[in-house]
């Protein structure tokens, strides 16, 4: 992990003048429990930090204050791919990384979550997250060549 990133986040908490209310912890989240409890916490795009959404929501929960908010981000399939061939198209290592939509929500409701809220990304919206993600990549590699990870983002 590039501590490059934690020092974007912590500018970007300055920016929107929060610096003063959170925290950022530079490590490998999986396992990771906060000392103190907190009020929301997050797992966006990176469930494997519990071993997919049960393990990070039960991970999260020990993190938590009674009251307290989980946000969880997580990729759905807008329709099953028919083979896992075609999922490591999309970027997965299998069919059963993801579930279909009213699956995730079902599997919420399983391990006695209140989805409380949810923003969904369209195609359009998506893609452009995806894009943006190439392009910032791309500026970090001409800043960092010589960065440990430079060659997996590379690759």
């Amino acid at each position: 992990m590039s501590q490059l990133f934690t020092k974007q986040a912590k500018f970007r908490a300055v920016e929107l003048g929060v610096a003063d209310r959170v925290a950022f912890i530079h490590g490998d989240a999986a396992g990771y429990v906060s000392a103190a409890p907190v009020g929301v916490a997050a797992c966006v795009g990176a469930t494997w930090i519990g071993g997919g959404v049960a393990g990070t929501i039960e991970l999260l929960e020990r993190s938590l204050r009674r009251g307290g908010i989980i946000l969880i981000g997580e990729p759905y399939w807008r329709r099953l791919p028919p083979t896992d061939d075609v999922a490591k198209g999309c970027l997965a290592r299998a069919v059963s990384d993801f579930l279909t939509l009213p699956g995730l929500l079902a599997s919420f409701r399983q391990l006695g979550c209140d989805v409380v809220e949810m923003m969904l990304a369209d195609q359009d919206g998506w893609d452009r997250y995806e894009a943006a993600k190439w392009l910032t990549m791309r500026r970090w590699l001409e800043a960092n060549p010589d960065d440990e990870l430079a060659q997996d983002v590379r690759d």
